[in-house]
């Protein structure tokens, strides 16, 4: 009688050397031959969440209680309060003075291009009596030593830079809210503001309320006052970009006041083929700039600036404020070198411009 192989031996027969995973795969699509069985069932896709949809009326800034702001600060706002001289009026604007750079309907005053002025009349008086009753007594000198002493370092972290564009609108917010969680704020200032810091110290303290308890060169701590209330704090609205700067008129002429043609051309030339009288950094500190160049008029008609790496935007800066603090009369700007004029002298010495 013969003996049946059992079921093992008889599939190792047919499939040989097969794993027993591809004999079960073959079972299921011999039972359903005509079905699609593919080898992972594709992932049901999530239904993606519906956006909610924003109402136009949410949008409209006259809907919203808190706009447009009001703020009562009695001064004009301004992108930077130390690097403009309102005395100029531009000639030409680089962009329309219609878009205000606080953004479409956040503030109740009006954009003109440079400032957004005021719209109710200044009390100096009554400014004045808040101001100092926000400062409260003065400080004792033990009390401004251990201020000097918390906040002076360069490791102190109440600080802020200013830069090139001075003391700016959004640094006034920036001030208050350190001064929400310190008794006083770190400034350190590098480049061109750095030519006048009486100027800076002024702007500081008349536009943010507070005092300047201590200077060293180039950095400042600026004191919020005894009885500041944070909560109580002025509203100052937030520019939302640098608005672009306008066109003014040209400052370096063809022929400058008082000479020729001939008699400008050759102090040209001889500012450039002069020594530089400086040599300045980019972002540097210019304290003494102004001090030196009135030093070398005594004795020279004609001054050199080496400005190499300070930047074409920052020399004509530069230029701006020493023909107005020197004064002296800058005719040319060339390879980043500034070649100031001290203009005719007079019979007392004094330079006439």
């Amino acid at each position: 009688m013969l003996k049946l192989p059992s079921w093992r031996s008889s599939l190792e027969q047919i499939f040989p050397k097969k794993p027993f995973f591809c004999i079960s795969r073959l079972r299921r699509q011999s039972l359903c031959k005509d079905a699609y069985d593919p080898p992972f069932a594709p992932a049901s896709k999530l239904p993606k969440p519906k956006k909610s949809q924003t109402k136009k009326d949410d949008l409209n800034p006259k809907q919203d209680s808190n706009r447009p702001l009001k703020s009562d600060l009695p001064f004009d706002f301004k992108y930077s309060y130390t690097e403009t001289n309102p005395s100029v009026e531009p000639i030409g604007y680089r962009e329309s003075p219609k878009f205000s750079p606080f953004g479409p309907g956040r503030l109740d005053r009006k954009w003109t291009g440079t400032a957004a002025p005021a719209q109710q009349e200044v009390d100096l008086d009554r400014v004045a009596e808040e101001r100092n009753r926000t400062l409260g007594d003065p400080l004792t000198e033990e009390e401004v030593v251990e201020l000097v002493e918390q906040y002076r370092h360069s490791d102190c972290a109440r600080q802020i830079n200013l830069g090139k564009w001075g003391v700016t609108h959004n640094m006034l917010d920036d001030i208050h809210n350190h001064w929400k969680r310190a008794q006083a704020v770190r400034i350190k200032c590098l480049g061109v503001p750095t030519l006048d810091m009486d100027n800076v110290c002024f702007h500081l303290e008349e536009k943010s309320g507070g005092k300047i308890i201590y200077r060293n060169i180039n950095v400042l701590l600026l004191y919020r006052g005894r009885n500041y209330d944070s909560k109580n704090r002025p509203v100052i609205p937030v520019m939302l970009w640098r608005p672009y700067a306008p066109i003014y008129p040209k400052l370096v002429k063809n022929v400058a006041d008082g000479l020729t043609f001939e008699e400008t051309k050759e102090l040209r030339n001889r500012g450039l083929n002069s020594d530089p009288l400086m040599k300045l950094t980019r972002n540097g500190v210019y304290v003494n700039v102004v001090e030196r160049v009135r030093e070398a008029f005594k004795t020279e008609e004609v001054v050199r600036l080496d400005c190499k790496h300070v930047g074409t935007n920052d020399c004509k800066m530069i230029g701006v404020k020493l023909k107005d603090l020197v004064p002296c009369i800058p005719i040319l700007f060339k390879d980043e070198q500034i070649i100031l004029w001290r203009g005719k002298q007079t019979t007392n010495g004094i330079p006439e411009h």
